[in-house]
């Protein structure tokens, strides 16, 4: 009995009925997933440069208008022909701007350091000594923060006009101490809360003050929460506007930048070039203090637990 051998088979056969030798060659996974992501790279780029357009826009505007000689008559255009300071020479002498600079300057600088300075005591208060009424105090100042701040403006009225501060620096400083208190205690107090106790103990058995632990613990470690606060206590006192006006509405020597600057609209016609170099110029100061503090707002954490 004789065997043979299976007839060879031919590559279509091998392939089967369904194939098809014209058919393209599937793309490995690989390169899909390497196009999906250049793809959604693209998206996000296309995004972040549209996002960065809308935010910067208002900021070129204003700097393009500020240094544009034209925009004084309603001339300015998307790219100034000639750059020019002569707006800013304007707001500065004929504006009396540099005097607004100045008290805003008092104002900011006294609200900063008085509140930072109340809120941090006020926070170790009640967030380490148990006392009566020391819920009834935190819901007071939460309380506070959600009251809107126009409808505090008749009360404290009142209340300087008692005290007899009407038209003075001093009594914008209370006012707007006043209103950063609530907002830098609530604040402040969570990072003294979240000083490990441990670290005073520490401090006491080896023989500190309580003014070495809390200069050398307890300050570093709030120092962030610190650094927050001022920046947003120095924010609202450099920009604010309704409390200025009503508070000091009689006394043109004593305006601060945010009164300052209304004084460049007028009733039919705005002198553009001289507001856009005075909101120029009350930018900078907001700039330099956010440069010269924002290291401590990431960097002093935990600076005071190594620190003897």
């Amino acid at each position: 009995m004789t065997t043979h051998a299976p007839a060879p088979t031919t590559r279509r056969q091998a392939e089967g009925p369904g194939s098809d030798r014209s058919a393209k060659p599937q793309v490995p996974m690989h390169r899909k997933a390497s196009g999906r992501k250049i793809r959604s790279n693209t998206v996000k780029a296309i995004l972040v440069t549209l996002l960065l357009v809308f935010t910067l826009f208002p900021a070129y505007w204003m700097l393009s208008s500020a240094f544009d000689a034209q925009a004084s008559s309603g001339g300015q255009s998307f790219f100034p022909k000639e750059l020019s300071f002569t707006n800013f020479e304007s707001v500065l002498t004929d504006g009396g701007f540099a005097v607004f600079l100045r008290n805003s300057a008092i104002v900011a600088g006294a609200t900063v350091l008085i509140s930072a300075a109340v809120a941090l005591l006020a926070s170790v208060a009640v967030a380490r000594f148990r006392f009566k009424f020391r819920t009834a105090v935190l819901l007071m100042i939460l309380v506070v923060q959600m009251v809107p701040l126009e409808a505090l403006v008749i009360p404290l009225f009142v209340q300087i006009r008692d005290l007899q501060l009407l038209n003075t620096l001093l009594g914008l400083i209370i006012v707007y101490v006043a209103l950063a208190l609530p907002f830098g205690i609530w604040m402040l107090r969570g990072f003294v809360a979240a000083v490990p106790v441990e670290l005073e103990e520490a401090a006491f058995l080896d023989g500190a003050s309580w003014w070495r632990m809390f200069r050398s613990i307890m300050l570093p470690l709030v120092a962030p929460g610190l650094v927050a606060t001022s920046v947003f206590s120095f924010i609202t006192a450099w920009n604010e506007f309704i409390f200025a006006m009503t508070l000091l509405g009689g006394s043109t020597e004593n305006y601060t930048v945010a009164i300052g600057l209304k004084q460049f609209f007028g009733l039919n016609s705005n002198d553009w070039g001289s507001v856009m170099a005075a909101s120029t110029i009350i930018t900078i100061p907001v700039m330099i203090f956010f440069i010269l503090v924002q290291r401590r707002l990431s960097g002093g954490l935990v600076s005071g637990a190594v620190k003897g």
